[in-house]
Formats: structure tokens, sequence, C-alpha cells
């Protein structure tokens, strides 16, 4: 099984802490889905017979293009790759762009999990990171989706300065009160050449802090696992059968298309990623070209990434799996640099699987940087 992914590179404006390409004029939205239907069908041979389970439209802000754009992109996924009954399609929206008519409309699409950036219910830290809509909307889409929509996962944010545990525990009980089957939730990073660096660095925002943020990722896992959700990777919290495909996939190392400016892909065993530049994109994409690069992983970056993503999940590092397609060296490596962490309770280890525990889950980034082996 497979993944298509497909950027949309557009959003209303620019949040204070995001990082990831997009572009607020939309001129170019005409050309741009035009030349993503055309990088589809360029790209036809990549996965051979493997069939497409996953379908996900991420940004940038999906929910900006009308739905006959988005089943034109769907039905040349359909036309160019071998689609499995049934497959998940998501679509990541905005509150603001969710009002009662498109959530209908969006119902009556393919379009059968919608992925929603709620981020918080509460105004001051939805204005602190500039997003386009406010509490009210928030509250409404989720209550409008959830007559139309089974899958649903929304957004949270945490660690969000100003916001003390007693907002964080009602944004996880106001979330819970809809129902839903899955909530992804991060912590507020401050990525360089974002407006919230710069607001941090001029004193008119405070600066994230880690410890705060820590103790409110440990109310989360507390409060969701109680009401029946499992965590199943360090952001993501489902419920039986509503875990994302199209994630999921991503940590079991599964072969996906990215298409669209910025986009990454993986084959099992090269990287490529697209230009990050709309108007680059399209010029190259005209001409019949692909503008990616391409990176063919070493024995010792595919057990990186394994390690990476292994912990990060429920389903862990495999010991027999290292040592099976890495070697006994890289096995070796893996249990001398574990010790000390499975000695301090931040793994553990059963049945020849590592994972990590609750108390190591919020270090699983740094534990899994000292398990690497450095080239």
């Amino acid at each position: 099984m497979s993944g298509v992914y497909i950027h949309i590179p557009f959003c209303k404006q620019a949040c204070h802490y995001c990082d990831f390409h997009f572009s607020t004029q939309l001129g170019k939205k005409e050309l741009m889905l035009q030349a993503l239907c055309e990088e589809i069908r360029q790209r036809n041979a990549e996965l051979g017979d493997t069939e497409v389970e996953t379908i996900y439209f991420g940004g940038g802000t999906p929910s900006i293009l009308e739905n006959a754009d988005i089943e034109m992109l769907i039905d040349q996924v359909y036309k160019e790759f071998k689609v499995a009954e049934n497959p998940e399609i998501t679509l990541e929206a905005n509150p603001d762009d969710l009002s009662n008519n498109r959530i209908v409309q969006l119902s009556e699409s393919p379009i059968n999990r919608l992925s929603i950036g709620i981020q918080s219910f509460y105004d001051q830290d939805l204005e602190l990171m500039n997003r386009a809509h406010n509490s009210d909307e928030a509250e409404n889409c989720i209550a409008e989706a959830t007559k139309y929509f089974e899958n649903i996962s929304i957004d949270l944010i945490y660690g969000i300065p100003g916001m003390d545990h007693d907002r964080w525990r009602s944004n996880i009980e106001k979330a819970l009160a809809f129902g839903l089957p899955h909530i992804s939730s991060y912590a507020l990073t401050v990525e360089p050449r974002t407006a919230l660096k710069k607001f941090i660095e001029q004193g008119k925002v405070a600066d994230v802090d880690d410890a705060h943020a820590q103790e409110q990722f440990h109310m989360l896992v507390e409060i969701l696992e109680a009401n029946g959700f499992v965590n199943y990777e360090i952001s993501n919290f489902g419920k039986s059968g509503f875990f994302s495909k199209n994630n999921t996939s991503y940590w079991q190392g599964k072969k996906y298309i990215g298409i669209g400016p910025s986009a990454h892909s993986f084959d099992g065993m090269n990287r490529s990623w697209n230009v990050r530049n709309n108007n680059k994109y399209i010029k190259a994409i005209q001409a019949g070209e692909l503008p990616s690069e391409k990176e063919k992983l070493t024995l010792t970056d595919r057990y990186n990434e394994y390690v990476m993503t292994g912990l990060r999940t429920i389903w862990g590092v495999s010991l027999e799996k290292v040592e099976a397609e890495y070697g006994a060296d890289y096995l070796g490596h893996l249990n001398r640099c574990s010790r000390k962490f499975l000695e301090a309770g931040l793994l553990m280890l059963n049945d020849g699987t590592l994972t990590a525990t609750q108390e190591g889950k919020f270090l699983v980034d740094g534990m899994a940087s000292d398990l690497f082996i450095l080239n």
C-alpha cells in the first residue's frame, strides 16, 4: 500500500508560528491546479502496481479550494494510479472555511476525513498565533461537521505563551465534549524566520517554556487515555479504528508520492522533494520537468530513520528487525546506547521491542538522536 500527498500552497493569511510553504497570493491558483494535475500525470509510473490507500490534501490551507478543484485532483489520482477500494481521503481545513453549507458540500464529495486546524478554543491564543478564525467559528464548525462526518481529527497546540494549565485543560475538555475520534496535538515550536521568532526576540511575546509544555503534554496524555484514546504516536491520539492511515504509513516506512511545491516523496530507498517556490514549480511542470532533488538513503540513514519514527509510535523499534535489516553492528550500537535510557525509566524493552515510557515520550526526539549512528 502507498499514499499520495497533495500540497496546496495557499493561505488567507500567515500564522505567526508557521514555516510551511505557502503563499497568500491566489492569483496563480488555476495555474497551480493545472500543474498539480500534470505532476500527477508525469509520475504515474512511480508506484507501479502498488495500491494507493490514502490521499491527503495538506498545505497551506486545502479548504481554500472549491469542491470542483478538489474533485478534479482526486479524479486525476484515480486516473493515473491504482487506488484501493474505500481509500482514506483527508482534507486539512480551517474553521473559517467550514461554513454549514461548505461542510454539506464536502460531505457529498469523495472526502471522507476532515483534519481541522482548531489549535485553541480561546481567542487570546488564536490572536497570538494570528489564526484566521475565532473561538466561535472553532466550536461551530466542529458541531456542524460531526453531523456529516464520522472521521474527524482536530489539531490543538500546547505550550503557547500565556496559556496556563487551566486553559489547556479546558481546551482538551472542549474537544472531548464533541465526541471526536482523533486529536493531533503539538507543542508550539519557534521556527527560524517566522513572525513568532521575531516577536520573541523583540520581547513582544514571552518565549516558549519547555518545562511548561512538557507538563501540558503529560496532562494531555493522561486525560485523553482516560477517555479511551490511544496515544499511537507522540502527537497523535485516536480511538480504535480511527488512527490516521496517512500518518501511520509515514511512520511505518511505506511509499508515498508528494505532489506540489515543497512536497516530499519516499520510495523505500530514496527521498525526494520538490522546489519550495510556486513560480519555479509551475514553470518547470509546464516545461515537462519535475522540479525536485533526490537523496539516496544509506543503510545508516535508514537505520536512523527507523529509530526516530519507531520510538515515536506504540509499535516501537524491533531489535529483531534492526539485526535482520541493518546488521549485528547496528543492533550492538542500539543495545549499548539505549541502556542508559532503560535504566532511567525513559525507554522500556518488551518482547524484543523498544518503546518510550510515559515519562520518556516527550523526550523521544532527543533520545533517538543519541541512538543514531553518525556517518
